[in-house]
């Protein structure tokens, strides 16, 4: 069942939602060559805590660290350490918060430097992807009119979306009903309602879709070697269309 948030939801999630992007803003600012992701994650919770949120992502099935920070090859889920950041590299950020209860989560993939053309337009066409899913967040439409919206978007560019990880509903708790996936026919799956709140998340890929997990159990890496880009938002949708929270 997927679950309806009221409006004074939505406003609890707005507030959620501001802090976030606070703190996205801030550590957007502090990447940069030289800077391990061991000390982005560590500035990430003490901005939370500061705004009186708690990191979403630590302690959640066991993961270690604030935030997620995955480089060039890495999908998701790339866990910090001392490994600092160099000219030519992408680097995504993801992150979640939990404010008085209330969940909301977004990711972006920053250029470091110098980046080579190719992963360039990777990482726009995987921010065009989730504007292009988000666009097909509204009532009366159905769940895989945003996952044909990205996935037919990404392909046009020659790029491969993945296919093991996937969006989710948000709001109550991180993860709630429904999956997303980035891909797939539309006009099928539930009807879209105004009250439902989606973390809608491409990611995507320079080659093959195909993934595998490194053996520290988390981090997921493309499984050619080729780079990945991700961009996440937490999306309501409301009469009026989709409203994205954290923007």
């Amino acid at each position: 069942m997927i679950p309806l948030k009221s409006k004074e939801d939505l406003e609890m999630l707005k507030k959620s939602a501001r802090i976030l992007v606070k703190i996205m803003n801030k550590l957007r600012g502090v990447v940069a060559v030289g800077v391990s992701t061991a000390e982005i994650d560590k500035l990430a919770g003490e901005l939370a805590y500061k705004e009186g949120a708690i990191p979403a992502f630590k302690g959640y099935k066991g993961y270690p660290a604030n935030i997620c920070t995955s480089i060039n090859e890495e999908i998701v889920h790339g866990i910090p350490s001392d490994r600092r950041l160099k000219d030519g590299d992408i680097i995504s950020l993801d992150m979640g918060i939990n404010y008085d209860g209330y969940f909301t989560d977004a990711a972006f993939t920053v250029e470091i430097g110098k980046v080579d053309a190719k992963t360039r337009k990777l990482v726009e066409v995987t921010k065009g992807a989730l504007s292009e899913g988000i666009k097909k967040a509204r009532p009366k439409n159905r769940l895989s009119d945003i996952s044909y919206a990205i996935q037919s978007y990404v392909e046009r560019y020659g790029f491969s979306v993945v296919r093991e990880f996937v969006g989710h509903g948000i709001g109550f708790s991180l993860h709630e009903e429904p999956e997303i996936p980035n891909y797939g026919m539309p006009n099928s799956g539930p009807v879209l309602k105004n009250g439902m709140v989606l973390a809608i998340e491409p990611m995507v890929n320079a080659g093959t879709w195909k993934s595998k997990i490194l053996d520290n159990g988390w981090t997921a890496v493309t499984f050619d070697g080729k780079p990945s880009a991700h961009f996440e938002h937490t999306v309501a949708i409301t009469e009026n269309g989709p409203e994205i929270l954290t923007c």
